[in-house]
């Protein structure tokens, strides 16, 4: 019943605004990660991750801040709050990631490191198309629920090249040199965490098209 009256009330689309606004700083971590990962300019990219993590803390206080203060919103307060929380999450993991790589001084990565960067550039542009279309949910839901399908497969790509990262770091230095494997599961961990939370974003935008379709 409230969502017809939701349905027939203005709506706050300055929610939608935002959401854009994050996603697209979201995507601009996600690659500057990737390149990080390449090895080239490592501490600059670093320094551009957190950069933008920061950008996407101010967003999301706005939005949390938007929820408290609006009478009428697109969608249900709850899910607006999980939304952007999840897509926030995202971004914290990166500067996770970050973290690690400046405490244990790395600047060449993994071949299946780099595949993981490419992984998560292609799971934040997917969250990124998602969220305009949740401004008209109706029309989009098609498209909507094919790219959380997309979301999931791309997580699970990353899972095996977690996997196969791990094996392979073990096999070359489980023995020889204990902390280099350490060290690089400790960044495949987090990479495969980043590619998780992707998912549980998409997990949330199908909950929400659910919800309001």
């Amino acid at each position: 019943m409230l969502g017809w009256f939701r349905k027939l009330l203005p709506r706050e689309d300055k929610f939608f605004e935002l959401f854009e606004k994050h996603s697209r700083t979201v995507v601009g971590a996600a690659e500057a990660l990737e390149v990080l990962l390449s090895g080239r300019e490592t501490e600059r990219h670093c320094s551009r991750i957190v950069e933008l993590e920061n950008d996407a803390d101010d967003i999301t206080r706005e939005v949390l801040l938007a929820v408290r203060r609006s009478f009428i919103t697109p969608f249900d307060r709850g899910d607006i709050k999980d939304l952007i929380m999840s897509m926030d999450d995202a971004i914290d993991m990166m500067h996770k990631t970050v973290k690690t790589i400046r405490l244990f001084e790395q600047s060449s990565f993994e071949p299946g490191m780099q595949e993981m960067g490419a992984v998560i550039v292609q799971a934040a542009k997917l969250v990124a198309e998602a969220i305009p279309l949740l401004n008209r949910m109706g029309p989009n839901s098609a498209r909507l629920s094919a790219i959380a399908e997309e979301v999931v497969r791309v997580e699970g790509r990353a899972d095996e090249l977690h996997d196969l990262g791990l094996k392979d770091l073990f096999r070359r230095y489980g023995k020889s040199d204990p902390m280099a494997y350490i060290i690089g599961s400790e960044i495949y961990g987090e990479l495969e965490k980043v590619v998780d939370r992707f998912e549980d974003v998409a997990n949330e935008i199908s909950g929400i098209v659910i919800e309001n379709v």
